[in-house]
């Protein structure tokens, strides 16, 4: 009876531990916390040497630099059967095999990497939007709906379609470039409500524009609380005023958003000197100062270790680089319940016939537009909608790169936004998504469009 009990007492404990080890080393309420976007492969967007491309999550998580890992993107809110789809560009994607009768991507072998990094202290989270413009809801019935699908397919829940397995995320950050935030504060109040009583916590973050407010998420940071806010392009006076005297969240912490790389933005890039520099600044300055947000992490190791120097610089330390592997020149096969792709090359265009045979609504495509993973184009030379099947920018739909998916010719082209007047300029794509690889880079913030300020 006595072993019995000295068992139970030691599982126990064993079992404290190891929940408590998932949150070792993360602490929301510091000041020097690092954040960089995982998933749109934002330097492949840009290098044609494979060797610095996008590797698996867990390679990024060997040494102390990065804290916090947002996952880019979950793009495509409601998709076939009603669920979402995700994109993580060359690593997993709809092309790589998706759960059956649906569009949301298998990604279940990721699941030991997420644990990895999450055993390590980091904490990781799914980063929702983009630049694709297909965020958004209609009702507070519709978003409190949603939030019960992210918290059972990412979160906390249970589902037989689960793209992480039995991995279990750290919480969502909201990436909004399009829309006007409407029912967001639901979706928002439905997921803290839901982590409630948790066994662990989770964090909700957000990653809005420069200007303050901000047009997309100006009103849903005003309405919930947020755990922290990753600036893309900021004013940090502002938003310190803001974070003080407005959130609901007095404590909400506010990052710095810098591109990691000169090829991962449009523009705003700084060299690490001066980013640290700024930041340390910043950090003695004011007290809602939370860290430095990367767009995106391929960015940062391509840029000898960019992340280095940036956390060096706001934790006044010396973190030592831990080098990754190259990236193979063609990946191995992952399980799925479809297809899958087994090299790094694009596959061929297919055709298939469009869902609602009408292209009414999509804008037609436009070469100095950045497109992320999942975004729809109609090409006027063809009278076809297409889907972008990875970031992309100047590759003409059906051209050699392959990136263009073509969905079938459009019964009603004539209905669709072949030269909308309205096509945001390149520019203003970068701002409304940047970090989103909603456009790669982007969405790997990556987006190679994207525009940052500091």
């Amino acid at each position: 009876m006595a072993f019995g009990f000295a068992r139970l007492l030691l599982v126990s404990a064993l079992a404290v531990f190891l929940q408590a080890s998932q949150s070792l080393g993360y602490d929301n309420s510091r000041s020097d916390n690092l954040v960089a976007y995982w998933g749109q492969n934002s330097y492949g967007a840009s290098h044609s040497d494979q060797g610095g491309w996008q590797k698996s999550l867990s390679a990024y998580c060997q040494d102390d630099t990065i804290n916090v890992f947002p996952l880019a993107f979950l793009h495509v809110f409601f998709s076939a059967a009603g669920l979402p789809e995700i994109n993580f560009a060359n690593t997993c994607s709809s092309n790589t095999g998706v759960f059956s009768g649906t569009s949301l991507a298998n990604c279940q072998f990721m699941a030991a990497d997420i644990k990895a990094c999450q055993a390590r202290g980091k904490i990781i989270t799914l980063s929702l939007g983009g630049a694709t413009g297909a965020a958004g809801f209609t009702s507070d019935a519709q978003a409190q709906s949603f939030a019960d699908t992210i918290w059972n397919l990412f979160l906390g829940g249970s589902s037989s379609t689960r793209p992480f397995g039995d991995a279990v995320l750290d919480g969502i950050d909201l990436d909004l470039e399009g829309g006007n935030g409407a029912f967001f504060p639901t979706f928002v109040n439905r997921i803290r409500s839901l982590s409630n009583g948790a066994s662990k916590k989770y964090y909700i973050t957000a990653a809005p524009q420069c200007p303050y407010p901000d047009a997309y998420m100006g009103s849903i940071l005003n309405a919930v609380g947020f755990d922290a806010v990753y600036v893309q392009a900021w004013n940090f006076a502002q938003w310190d005023t803001w974070a003080k005297t407005v959130s609901p969240n007095r404590n909400v912490k506010i990052y710095i958003g810098a591109p990691a790389a000169p090829s991962a933005a449009g523009s705003g890039y700084v060299d690490a000197a001066t980013l640290g520099n700024i930041a340390k600044q910043t950090k003695a300055t004011y007290s809602s100062f939370g860290g430095v947000m990367l767009w995106d992490v391929s960015q940062a190791y391509g840029n000898n270790r960019f992340d280095v120097a940036i956390k060096n610089a706001i934790s006044g330390g010396s973190s030592s680089p831990t080098s990754v592997p190259p990236s193979p020149t063609s990946t191995t096969p992952r399980p799925t319940s479809t297809t899958t792709r087994t090299t790094s090359t694009p596959p061929p265009a297919t055709t298939t016939s469009p869902s609602n045979g009408s292209c009414a609504g999509v804008a037609g495509w436009v070469s100095n537009i950045a497109y992320q993973g999942g975004s729809q184009v109609v090409y006027k030379d063809s009278g076809h909608l297409w889907t972008a099947s990875w970031w992309s920018q100047a590759d003409v739909p059906g051209g050699a790169a392959g990136v263009w998916v073509d969905k079938g010719a459009c019964s009603s082209f004539a209905a669709a936004k072949v030269n909308n007047p309205q096509a945001p300029s390149a520019t203003h794509v970068v701002q409304t998504s940047n970090i989103n690889n909603t456009d790669q880079a982007q969405a790997g913030k990556a987006r190679r469009s994207r525009v940052m300020r500091i």
